[in-house]
């Protein structure tokens, strides 16, 4: 009674379904919508922050995980959230700390402390530990599961290798590339037998569940792209100063500031980042300027120009493997 395995199955499912018998595009996502009915979404595997960063206390939560976009807009597929747990903190995700510690929830591999309240820190059963709740168990949730077409669409990749900068704008090619590329770096404790960062190309950051081929879910979203007219922002959760071990992970504090700017605002001088060609801003108030250059952060410049080049090696041999427009090649990374 596993509930990722029970609500996986039937996303596999709907995979199937919706783009076949309804022409909708099924996306493993999260959503939630603002004031102005503006709707983001955030595409990510697992440890990426993708529940996490669409639980936000300033904007509604549509759902965390799992979501199809109609001609009408985007609806949740579920009615609760399967939240990651790992290390959570009230101070830093309130929301989810919150719901996971009404009666009601279900914990799964989450150590009890004697007094029977829980220990969030604790991986001595597996770093995947996970909190399963009614999305009524949130305070600010939109309950009837549905919103207008994204203004934003945010790819979350936790980049443990430390070269991805904090936030990028892409163009539709560009979105195009890393959709189907679906990076991310899964770390120890995720899943069996993963026992350092590894580099990971999941396919529309959901290939396990996908029925029908990548190629077909990505152009379902380039229709929707070129209808709606989004901006698609590629966002790195994971490391900077130096890889897993040697950096240190982004505050998701800042990472929340980077999302809230691109949500309300998103103008900015932007310069392009080295080898893969992204659009990065310079400055972001109230964001220190460093995090933009990762680069920098390094301190070895050699050393940090070798991994570029490895991890954008490995973008350009993953790619290889679909039938793709020429346009979409190129605009992934460049040795």
């Amino acid at each position: 009674m596993y509930a990722g395995e029970i609500k996986k199955s039937v996303f596999t499912f709907l995979n199937y379904y919706y783009p076949k018998a309804k022409n909708i595009l099924s996306m493993h996502c999260g959503a939630n919508i603002g004031k102005n009915q503006d709707t983001a979404l955030f595409f990510g595997l697992s440890g990426t922050g993708k529940t996490s960063l669409s639980t936000d206390p300033e904007r509604p939560l549509i759902g965390d995980d799992e979501h199809g976009w109609s001609d009408e807009g985007i609806f949740n597929f579920e009615g609760g959230c399967y939240a990651k747990v790992i290390k959570i903190s009230k101070e830093k995700e309130p929301g989810i700390y919150n719901a996971s510690t009404r009666f009601g929830t279900i914990l799964e591999n989450v150590i009890l402390n004697e007094d029977r309240s829980v220990n969030f820190d604790s991986d001595e059963k597996t770093e995947n530990t996970r909190s399963s709740y009614p999305i009524d168990f949130l305070e600010n949730v939109k309950l009837d599961g549905k919103g207008y077409h994204p203004k934003n669409i945010f790819f979350l990749s936790a980049d443990a290798f430390g070269i991805l900068p904090p936030i990028a704008k892409l163009t539709k090619e560009q979105a195009l590339f890393y959709f189907l590329s679906g990076y991310t770096a899964k770390l120890a404790g995720t899943e069996r037998g993963i026992k350092e960062p590894t580099a990971t190309f999941s396919a529309c950051f959901g290939a396990p569940f996908l029925v029908l081929k990548p190629i077909e879910y990505a152009k379902m979203l380039l229709e929707k792209i070129e209808k709606y007219n989004p901006n698609i922002w590629l966002v790195n959760t994971g490391w900077f100063g130096g890889p897993y071990g040697i950096g240190s992970r982004i505050d998701i504090v800042l990472t929340r500031k980077m999302i809230n700017w691109a949500i309300n605002d998103g103008n900015a001088e932007f310069y392009e980042f080295p080898i893969f060609g992204l659009l990065v801003p310079k400055k972001i108030q109230d964001i220190p300027d460093w995090i933009f250059y990762p680069q920098n952060s390094w301190k070895n410049k050699e050393d940090y120009i070798q991994s570029a080049k490895k991890l954008a090696n490995m973008f350009i041999e993953n790619i290889k493997k679909f039938d793709i427009d020429s346009k979409i090649l190129k605009a992934g990374p460049k040795l």
